[in-house]
């Protein structure tokens, strides 16, 4: 059981931001702003690819009402998910990363071709 499930089951604590039947956003252990929320469908499903649009039709009303509850649906915020093994994904249990509060930098890295990705 990976640890997100494990924490649905409430078998980890978690600092609960908002909840549902089929969803739960919490605060991340560690942030990468000032405010940084993971939100999972409390049914495994293991990354967005593999996500059914019935799911993404009912998490979507979800992740905008996180983000009115933290206070950044006015000022703006981010939202990443990282998909597979090379796109970055460390837990393999569908999740988002709501990042806002603050200004945020973007890492252009990427517009330098020698350096690495």
């Amino acid at each position: 059981m990976c640890i997100f499930c494990k924490i649905v089951n409430k078998e980890i604590p978690n600092n609960t931001v908002h909840e549902n039947e089929d969803f739960l956003a919490f605060h991340d252990l560690y942030p990468k702003a000032p405010v940084h929320v993971l939100i999972i469908p409390k049914k495994h499903i293991e990354n967005f690819h593999s996500t059914d649009p019935e799911t993404m039709a009912k998490m979507t009303p979800f992740i905008q009402e996180v983000a009115e509850k933290v206070g950044v649906d006015k000022t703006g915020y981010r939202l990443v998910t990282n998909n597979g093994a090379d796109g970055g994904q460390e837990v393999f249990h569908l999740h988002f990363h709501l990042l806002g509060g603050g200004k945020l930098r973007w890492d252009h890295s990427h517009e330098d071709p020698h350096k690495s990705l």
